[in-house]
């Protein structure tokens, strides 16, 4: 779940790609180019192959080679395009990082620990003066679950642990006519599967401005009861974490048409039901 506000500075050059961060973003660029070399060495053609990187300088830089392709985010999304992206998503769940190193990956930014701590902080303000009514009773209908649920507490028996992508945009889905890969792994970590696919389906470019077939792409995928049940409480968390991220938008400089805010508070509600 990236953060809506940009982090980072991007040059397209004819073969490479130039990813600038800003001051004191060198965690970032660090996980950026350590997704980038595993998956050059395990999982070869998904991401963008690695150049170079300087991690050091007060400006972390991160070169990687140009993918083509168009991204999924703004249209809908066609089945072919849909099996892309699982196949994606599986390949790079299942089989790019061995699960001896797994152990050793941090976690990824924005997984359930720090996206609680957060809400936690905003809840304090509440959805902001003046929100429309929905978004008021949305707010307030998912705190009150985020109260009951427990999630600090529930154990991770039958939980997957997987490679974690750490931002379902579909704008960062490159389709090149045959294939679906990936870019942007500045926030990527280790994880779970349900987390990866909430973060996917949850995310506000699945619907604002396009569509995915939600329950399509999610059929695709074999969880375990435990899975299923952590999905569930997972797409309504990262759905209340939207919530708090679009009532918090510059008014003056709105990333989303309008409406999305109410919109998004119906999609809660809905998911608490």
């Amino acid at each position: 779940m990236t953060n809506p506000w940009n982090t980072h500075g991007i040059e397209m050059r004819h073969d490479v790609v130039i990813k600038r961060f800003r001051p004191g973003d060198a965690g970032q660029a660090i996980r950026e180019w350590r997704a980038l070399s595993l998956l050059a060495a395990r999982a070869p053609g998904i991401a963008p192959m690695p150049v170079k990187a300087d991690l050091v300088s007060e400006t972390p830089t991160v070169v990687m080679a140009r993918l083509t392709g168009e991204p999924l985010r703004g249209k809908p999304v066609s089945t072919a395009q849909l099996e892309g992206m699982v196949s994606a998503v599986t390949r790079l769940q299942e089989s790019a990082i061995p699960p001896g190193l797994m152990s050793d990956l941090p976690v990824r930014r924005w997984q359930q620990e720090e996206v609680i701590a957060r809400l936690r902080a905003w809840s304090a303000d509440g959805p902001g003066r003046g929100a429309p009514p929905v978004v008021v009773e949305a707010v307030r209908a998912g705190l009150a679950w985020l109260a009951r649920a427990g999630l600090e507490a529930k154990p991770a028996a039958g939980v997957v642990p997987v490679f974690g992508h750490g931002d379902g945009n579909l704008a960062n889905y490159l389709w090149d006519g045959s294939r679906v890969r990936l870019v942007d792994f500045e926030d990527s970590g280790r994880s779970d599967r349900a987390f990866e696919l909430a973060e996917i389906t949850e995310h506000v470019s699945a619907w604002v401005d396009g569509a995915l077939d939600v329950e399509a792409f999610l059929s695709y995928f074999e969880l375990s009861d435990a899975e299923r049940a952590r999905l569930r409480d997972c797409r309504r968390l990262l759905a209340l974490v939207w919530l708090f991220l679009l009532a918090r938008e510059d008014p003056a400089h709105p990333r989303n048409p309008p409406g999305t805010l109410v919109r998004q508070a119906h999609r809660l509600l809905d998911l608490l039901t």
